[in-house]
């Protein structure tokens, strides 16, 4: 337990952080599931595809930039999302 009263505050913080944090994991968790199920599904629709992509690009930016993940991780999950897509398109074009 926080004797002082500026871990206190720090202490209020980081939880308070971390639930944001979950949060925004959470969503992103969410955006990927959907990019995959779009690209890996049976009706698939490069168009649907190609905006929940774009969805799912920007909210990595956002947690990137938040520093919710790494950059590198960040562009890593980007990258095959992109060329999972482009594999798809490609098979079905």
């Amino acid at each position: 337990m926080a004797n002082t009263s500026s871990a206190k505050k720090a202490a209020k913080q980081n939880e308070k952080c971390r639930i944001i944090n979950l949060a925004r994991r959470t969503d992103l968790k969410t955006a990927v599931k959907k990019v995959i199920l779009a690209i890996d599904g049976k009706d698939f629709n490069a168009q649907a595809a190609e905006a929940l992509l774009r969805s799912a690009a920007a909210k990595l930016a956002r947690a990137k930039g938040k520093g919710v993940i790494h950059r590198n991780t960040a562009s890593r999950k980007l990258s095959r999302l992109q060329k999972r897509l482009n594999k798809r398109a490609e098979a079905t074009a």
